[in-house]
Parts: structure tokens; sequence; C-alpha cells
């Protein structure tokens, strides 16, 4: 399945796009995965990456929040594909284009990313490296990633 991806800042979402994003992570985060609290403050500096199918239907998100916010780097989170989507490389488009995206606005920078330890197969498919041990983050296991600057 082929998705339409949209790349905006937090204001340029506008109202269906917001909810659209926040029912997705809702589903999988919250509902999948457990509570914690989803809205973070970082959305609002942050640039986000919508995949949509032929429909409209939102199928796949990734956030990427400023330098300097939660890291030094650029980083990737919020990473995102719905239940109708996996199992069809819905994930690796996604990352394929949120990576593309990162470096034409930092073309020179590392990408840093906190990710879901069973996951770092998968994020070692896009280029980053695991550079700590593991710790807890929302009760799962997290490590964080680095894809160096090109």
């Amino acid at each position: 399945m082929s998705l339409r991806w949209s790349w905006q800042r937090f204001a340029g979402l506008g109202v269906d796009g917001v909810y659209d994003m926040l029912a997705l992570r809702a589903r999988v985060f919250i509902l999948e995965q457990g509570p914690y609290l989803d809205p973070d403050g970082a959305d609002r500096v942050a640039w986000h990456l919508l995949g949509r199918d032929e429909a409209g239907a939102m199928g796949a998100y990734l956030r990427v929040v400023d330098p300097g916010i939660k890291f030094d780097e650029p980083s990737i989170g919020r990473v995102v594909v719905g239940p109708a989507l996996r199992g069809q490389g819905a994930g690796h488009d996604l990352m394929r284009e949120g990576v593309a995206r990162c470096l034409q606005v930092w073309p020179a920078r590392a990408i840093r990313i906190s990710a879901q330890a069973h996951l770092q197969r998968f994020y070692r498919q896009h280029g980053f490296e695991t550079v700590t041990p593991e710790f807890i983050e929302d009760q799962i296991p997290h490590v964080q990633m680095l894809r160096s600057s090109p």
C-alpha cells in the first residue's frame, strides 16, 4: 500500500490533522501499550510526518522534535503504524521518509531516537546504532539510538 506523505509544523496540521494524529497515537500507544501521557508539550516544537492512504485515512505517523528540546540532535519519536498496515513495509517507508525529511531540514546533523528496546534491529536497518544501556520509559524498556551525521 502506498501512502501520501505530508510534513508540517504543528500549526500547519489543522484540526483534522491534529485529531487524526492524536487518534492514531492513542490507539497504539495508549490502548495497545498502556497508559501514559502522550501529549507531552513537544508537539508544538516539532515537525509532523503524516502518512495517509488513498481514502485519506491516516495509517502512519512520526514526529521530529527540534534540536535542543529533548536532545542536542533532532529526535524522531512517536513512530507509529496502524494495525491495518503492519507487516506491509509501511514502518520502513515511514522511517525512510522521516530520515530523508530530517536530512533536508538539518543536512549535517545526527538524528537521535529513544527506541523501544525490542525494535533495535528495525532501527538499525535505518542507520541507527544503540548508544545507551536499556532504561525504562513509560514502563517499557528503551534505548537511545543515534544515526550519525552524513
